[in-house]
């Protein structure tokens, strides 16, 4: 399935407790629209979050951020990863 990652600006302040809240909102719902949020990252300091998920189109992705309030501002697909 293909991965996408998101980015979600102007959260300066966010804390671990609050990403986790929004990962988990995110995870709640998503098997509705065939995608899995894999992981979430955040920089309190720039504002800056960033969640990788597997999903069948970016439009899956953008639908559980909207339903759980969490619009992005950007996303990418990612086509190609190495570990």
């Amino acid at each position: 399935m293909p991965q996408f990652m998101d980015v979600h600006r102007g959260m300066m302040g966010i804390t671990a407790a609050q990403l986790s809240a929004a990962h988990q909102a995110d995870l709640a719902i998503e098997a509705e629209a065939g995608v899995h949020f894999e992981r979430a990252w955040a920089d309190p300091e720039s504002g800056v979050v960033y969640c990788l998920s597997e999903a069948p189109s970016a439009d899956a992705v953008q639908s559980v951020h909207t339903r759980t309030g969490h619009p992005y501002d950007e996303i990418h697909p990612v086509p190609l990863s190495v570990s």
